[in-house]
Formats: structure tokens, C-alpha cells, sequence
């Protein structure tokens, strides 16, 4: 097979990549930007793997190794998780924090990201924390403590001009995913909706919880929705209950993740932004 390698960083140099690159003995290298380089028909082996991501891990870059000629064109949408992928928080933690709880709660999720939990119940007991908390903290977290992910709003904005159909999908909650599809102009998305009453958190989920099997189920459906496979689906998480939506596409990213994610995916971020999608389909 015709591999390709791409390397990336943020403040890498082009020195720098070809210093990494001459590992892989590429046929021929093409610059795509002040930080990033394709190397062409290169030596994908195992061992010359090690070395490349050893080099590249050294010096704060994303190594890719893909099919050459793998382009945005092959695929038709991009499913996202939204906690720590699309956005930089875990909006339950921040939640926890109007509560007080912020590292009880924190200290369950990683441990649910690792893959170390059952979600669902790690999700319904961190849920079962918030009660009598005020429906106001929601809009808070949204408005002081959400921020997209470095590259995020580039990347949307490169797969949409591209004609590709977006989805959120989530175990968090839909008060935040509403919220980005307007603002973002996504195409679908679902999540838990959080129970509230007389203003107040009840402690409850309403209906069933959005796990890794309901992820899964979810691309699934909006696949068919649209009349395409999940291999013309690119779908990036971070952590174990992205897995089994990630194993069904036909290119998986790793974002920020998990080792058990990184170890799984077919293409992980580590120091690049999430538009460094587009370097590598460019």
C-alpha cells in the first residue's frame, strides 16, 4: 500500500519535520504550511514507525501515517464527541464546581474516560450530585467556561465548505449541544437532557443515557439518514466511550485522548489543533 506521513506542530519548523521525516526515506516531500510537511511514499514499516513517533513525540509533533491520496472528498460526515474533543472542558466537572464537588466529580470522570468505569452508572451517580442546584449554573458553565478546541471552528469551517454533514454527539448534556449547533452550524446532534424542576437539577437523566453503544447506534442512524456507510464517517472522541463509534467509521481520530483511545484510532492529535484534519486530507 501507497503510504503517506504527515507531521505537524504548532510551532514546529520545517528543519525540524525534515529532520523527522528523512527516517521514513520518503520519495519526495511537499511543504503544506509553515508547520507542516507530506512526506510521499515513505517506509511504513513497524519499525520505522517507532522511530518516526518516537522523533515526532520528542518534538511536540503529530505524526500520520495514511493512504496517499486520502482526501476530504472520500467521506461524507464528521461525528464528534463534545467534552475534551470539541470543546476544551468536561462540562459535568464544571458543573460539579457551582457545587463544590468539582474534584469528586472530576476524579469519577477520569476514570470513566480511561475506560476504568461503567459509564452509565459513573454518569447517573455523578448526575445524582448535582440535585438542588440551580438550573442557572448551566448558562454559567456555558458562558464563562466553554471554549471550542484549538483548530475546532477552522475545521468545521473546512468540512462544511466541503460538503460534508456534521454531528455532535455526546454523554453530555443537551443544554450545551443545542446551544453549539446553532452557534457552530451543525447539521445533527444528541445527548442526555438533564432533569430539571421548580428551576432546580433533580439529580436525574431524562430517558436513556447516551453511552458508548448509543454513540455508536447514533452514527449509525444518522448514516442511514443520510444513505452512506459509516466508512465515509470521520469520527474523533477522546475517550473510552468513543470507541465503539470510532471502531465503525472509516477514519477515527484521537483527539487530546486517552492512551486506550490513541491505541485504538487510525489517526491521532496530540499537539495540533483539530483543523489538522484538513492538513492530513488535504
Amino acid at each position: 500500500m501507497n503510504m503517506n506521513l504527515i507531521l505537524q506542530g504548532p510551532h514546529a519548523t520545517q528543519d525540524a519535520l525534515a529532520g523527522i521525516a528523512v527516517l521514513a526515506a520518503p520519495a519526495r516531500t511537499t511543504v503544506l504550511g509553515a508547520h507542516a510537511l507530506r512526506c510521499e511514499q515513505v517506509d511504513a514499516s513497524a519499525s520505522v514507525r517507532q522511530a518516526v513517533e518516537t522523533a515526532a513525540a520528542a518534538a511536540r509533533v503529530d505524526a500520520t501515517f495514511i493512504e496517499a491520496g486520502r482526501t476530504l472528498a472520500d467521506f461524507k460526515l464528521v461525528a464528534m464527541d463534545m467534552d475534551s474533543t470539541l470543546i476544551t472542558i468536561e462540562c459535568i466537572d464544571e458543573i460539579a464546581d457551582m457545587q463544590g464537588l468539582k474534584a469528586q466529580v472530576s476524579e469519577i470522570t477520569e476514570a470513566a474516560m480511561r475506560g476504568e468505569l461503567d459509564f452509565s452508572a459513573s454518569l447517573m451517580r455523578r448526575v445524582a450530585l448535582l440535585e438542588g442546584l440551580e438550573a442557572s449554573a448551566l448558562e454559567r458553565v456555558y458562558s464563562e467556561r466553554l471554549a471550542i478546541s484549538m483548530g475546532g471552528e477552522a475545521m468545521l469551517a473546512g468540512v462544511q465548505a466541503a460538503g460534508l454533514k456534521t454531528l455532535l454527539v455526546s454523554g453530555g448534556f443537551t443544554f450545551f449541544t443545542d446551544r453549539l449547533k446553532q452557534r457552530l452550524g451543525l447539521d445533527y446532534t444528541h445527548a442526555n437532557q438533564l432533569e430539571i424542576a421548580d428551576g432546580k437539577l433533580t439529580g436525574r437523566v431524562v430517558g436513556g443515557i447516551v453511552d458508548a453503544d448509543e454513540k455508536r447506534r447514533t452514527v449509525e442512524r444518522v448514516c442511514a439518514e443520510m444513505g452512506i456507510a459509516p466508512a465515509q464517517a470521520i469520527v474523533m472522541g477522546d475517550g473510552a466511550n468513543d470507541l465503539k463509534m470510532m471502531g465503525i467509521a472509516g477514519l477515527s481520530l484521537a483527539f487530546r485522548a486517552k492512551p486506550v483511545v490513541r491505541a485504538q484510532a487510525g489517526i491521532a492529535l496530540n499537539y495540533t489543533g483539530l483543523d489538522g484534519l484538513l492538513t492530513i486530507l488535504r
